[in-house]
């Protein structure tokens, strides 16, 4: 007989997750709105409701900011968005994932995925008329940016949220949801979320580093700003929102291939050649123009060093009693890290409007092929020795058993 449908008890499960999306959206466009609302009190203004309309607007593309939604402007396009404010839309659809859960029979966690499109596409279509409604002669977002961006981030942050009320009221534990998996599958997944892990915390300390060996220009770049206590607030609010970004950049310097600062411009271990920048502090961590510091060309051995946990990782999840397979399993684990940080590469970086600033950021081919190339040839190395030092191990143990 087969299983029942998620949706057979308890509330539809496709109109709650119409409410589930409408929900966040509204919650996260109210807070929006109240903030500008309290931005234009305090500011000098005309008459309220001569300006309603354009803060209305403004407030909109605000929110479609947050969802990394590109616009386009009189000088071109904007694009290079804070992948920071992500992680606000991304709570709220979380939590409603997990509402959705509790007021809905879901009864087995592969029907996870019909929680997460009733979700995602309710809410993709909400971001897609947002997009329509916030167009003005200054700014036109892109729809089908919004149409992809909101079903995405729905669909994810959603979907964990399902996922992770199911396994709390099925007591069901993290490690227990893996061993679900295909050993294979299993592994790879595993294996790839440490490299990729490895190669953000790299990024990380990377750009941490960097900054603190240039806190005086960035300490003299805040005080030419005079921003005061509610602009310096704001300004740390903006980098803190750009630090995914600038951490995603840090990776691909350590990669190799390294990001743009504008047109004509690099910087990478093999040369650093930037024009004139916008006054934002933590563009201080960036190297001056020439050879790249001696002290950065460290950060090189970090996707290797990533390849090489990945690959021990990838066999000691499902060790291969054929050792010529190790290798070509450790590589495939490399390719799907190349695979995934030419993504974050894509979305990290993007475009200022102006001619000067239109290419900012990595090159994402160039990035997912090197990463796989780097990655994946340590892994494939550290998987043959974890395989061949597992299945000594077991040889051992069988002889020691015979005698």
């Amino acid at each position: 007989m087969p299983a029942s449908p998620p949706e057979a008890a308890g509330r539809p499960i496709y109109a709650t997750g119409g409410i589930a999306a409408a929900s966040a959206a509204g919650i996260g466009l109210a807070v929006i709105v109240t903030l500008t609302l309290a931005g234009w009190v305090a500011a000098p203004h005309d008459t309220f409701g001569e300006d309603i309309a354009d803060l209305l607007r403004g407030a909109v593309l605000s929110w479609l900011v947050g969802h990394h939604v590109s616009f386009s402007v009189a000088e071109g396009q904007i694009s290079l968005l804070p992948l920071g404010l992500v992680l606000r839309p991304g709570l709220l659809l979380y939590r409603f994932g997990r509402w959705l859960a509790r007021g809905c029979v879901i009864e087995r966690l592969r029907h996870v995925h019909r929680a997460a499109l009733a979700i995602a596409g309710p809410y993709a279509a909400i971001a897609g008329t947002l997009a329509l409604l916030a167009r003005t002669d200054e700014a036109v977002p892109s729809m089908p940016r919004a149409l992809l961006m909101g079903f995405v981030i729905a669909f994810i942050a959603g979907g964990l949220g399902v996922l992770r009320q199911l396994m709390r009221d099925k007591g069901v534990a993290a490690r227990d949801l893996l061993d679900l998996m295909p050993a294979r599958s299993r592994s790879l997944l595993v294996g790839m979320l440490a490299s990729t892990g490895t190669l953000l915390v790299g990024g990380l300390v990377l750009f941490l580093v960097a900054l603190g060996l240039n806190l005086p220009e960035a300490v003299e770049i805040t005080r030419s700003l005079a921003p005061g206590v509610v602009g310096g607030t704001l300004l740390l609010i903006v980098q803190l929102a750009y630090l995914p970004n600038a951490v995603v950049f840090a990776v691909c310097y350590a990669l190799g291939p390294g990001f743009a600062m504008g047109v004509s411009t690099v910087v990478a271990p093999t040369e650093v050649s930037v024009g004139a920048l916008p006054a934002l502090p933590m563009l201080a961590a960036l190297p001056s123009n020439g050879a790249a510091p001696v002290l950065s060309l460290g950060a090189l051995v970090v996707p290797f060093v990533a390849g090489a946990i990945g690959g021990v990782l990838t066999q000691r999840s499902a060790p291969d009693v054929v050792s010529e397979a190790a290798p070509l399993w450790g590589f495939v684990c490399g390719v799907t890290t190349g695979l995934l940080f030419a993504a974050l590469a894509g979305v990290a970086g993007g475009s200022l409007g102006a001619q000067r600033l239109s290419e900012v950021g990595p090159s994402a081919w160039q990035v997912g092929v090197v990463a796989a190339l780097e990655v994946g040839v340590a892994a494939a190395v550290a998987a043959w020795i974890a395989n061949w030092w597992y299945t000594r191990r077991q040889s051992r143990r069988v002889a020691a058993e015979r005698g």
